[in-house]
C-alpha cells in the first residue's frame, strides 16, 4: 500500500506576533514515521501493512517476563528511536496499536530535550489507576500514569520523568468511569470536552505533542476500534480541528492510538484515521 507520507515534508510553524497565532514557514518538518505493530504486548496483525519502505518498525524481542515487564521493553525501544530521530532533525509520528505507547513517545522527547505541552485527543481519559478502573485494563491508565499517578512501574522503567500535569489538555473524553472522572476533576490537567474549542488554548511558547486515540472519531465513520463510544467527531470535523491546531503552534511530535485491523476488513477506519492524521502533518507528495 502506497500512502504518500514520507517524502515531501509540511511546513513548520513559528508566532506571527500580531496576536494571531502561529504561521507557516518555507523551511520543512521531515516526518520520521515509526510503527509499533503491537497492542500492549500482543502482536496486532494486519498494522504493518501501512508502513513504507522508509518508516522505521519498532518490535524488540520481548523478555519472558510479566505483561508490564513486556510493555516497559516496547516502550523503551520506542523511546530509543523517538530520541534518535529529534536528533536526526526530524519528527517523530509514531503510529501503534494502543495508548501505553506514549509513554515510550513522551520519554524520547524529554530524552532529546524537548519540553513540550501534551495534547490528548481521545474518546476516553485514559485517567484511570487500579483504584478507579472497573476493569483493570492497562491501555486506559497510560495519561495517569505519564503525569506520576498511579502504579509508576511502567514509566519508571522506560525512564519518564513524571510530566506536569498543567502542561496536559485532554480534549474529548466523552467516555469517563466515574472515579477517573472524579479524579480528573480534581487534577490540574485542562479537560476540555469539546474539541473544537481545545485549539483556542493559549499554548505559551511550549512546541506541542500530539497524541490521538482513533476512537475520537464517531463510529459511523471509523467503526473499528476496541473501545467505540457513542458520539465522536466525523473526519471532516477533526481534520479541520487539526489543521487549526496545526497553525496555533509548532508541533515536536505525535503519537496515533490506532484502529484494529482485525476488526477493519474494508479498511474503512484505516482510511478515515489515516486521512485525519495527514491534516495534523501534512499530506506529503511523492517526489
Amino acid at each position: 500500500m502506497s500512502s504518500g507520507r514520507s517524502r515531501t515534508p509540511p511546513p513548520a510553524a513559528v508566532d506571527s506576533g500580531g496576536g494571531g497565532g502561529y504561521i507557516p514557514l518555507p523551511a520543512p518538518v521531515i516526518n520520521q514515521f515509526i510503527l509499533t505493530p503491537l497492542f500492549l504486548d500482543d502482536a496486532l496483525p494486519g498494522l504493518e501493512t501501512i508502513a513504507e519502505p522508509d518508516w522505521i518498525i519498532n518490535q524488540p524481542s520481548l523478555p519472558d517476563g510479566d505483561q508490564q515487564a513486556r510493555i516497559i521493553a516496547v516502550n523503551r525501544g520506542l523511546a530509543r528511536v523517538v530520541a534518535e530521530t529529534i536528533a536526526a532533525g526530524k519528527r517523530p509520528v509514531s503510529i501503534a496499536g494502543d495508548c501505553l505507547s506514549a509513554i515510550g513517545v513522551l520519554t524520547g522527547l524529554q530524552r532529546a530535550g524537548v519540553n513540550p505541552f501534551l495534547v490528548w485527543f481521545d474518546a476516553h481519559g485514559d485517567f484511570n489507576t487500579w483504584e478507579t478502573s472497573p476493569s483493570g485494563f492497562l491501555g486506559g491508565m497510560p495519561l495517569a500514569m505519564i503525569v506520576g499517578r498511579g502504579d509508576q512501574r511502567i514509566p519508571r522503567g522506560v525512564g519518564l520523568v513524571p510530566f506536569p500535569e498543567s502542561r496536559v489538555l485532554l480534549t474529548d473524553a466523552r467516555d469517563l468511569d466515574p472515579g477517573e472522572k472524579t479524579s480528573l476533576q480534581r487534577s490540574a490537567v485542562i479537560h476540555c470536552p469539546d474539541p473544537n474549542r481545545a485549539v483556542e488554548h493559549a499554548f505559551s511558547d511550549s512546541p506541542l505533542y500530539v497524541h490521538v486515540d482513533t476512537d475520537i472519531l464517531t463510529p459511523a465513520e471509523a467503526p473499528a476500534m476496541n473501545y467505540p463510544a457513542p458520539g465522536g467527531l466525523s473526519v471532516y470535523e477533526l481534520k479541520a480541528v487539526f489543521r487549526r491546531l496545526a497553525l496555533r503552534a509548532p508541533i515536536a511530535a505525535v503519537s496515533v492510538s490506532s484502529w484494529n485491523p482485525r476488526l477493519d476488513v474494508d479498511r474503512i477506519s484505516e482510511k478515515a484515521s489515516l486521512d485525519a492524521l495527514d491534516a495534523l502533518i501534512g499530506r506529503n507528495v511523492e517526489a
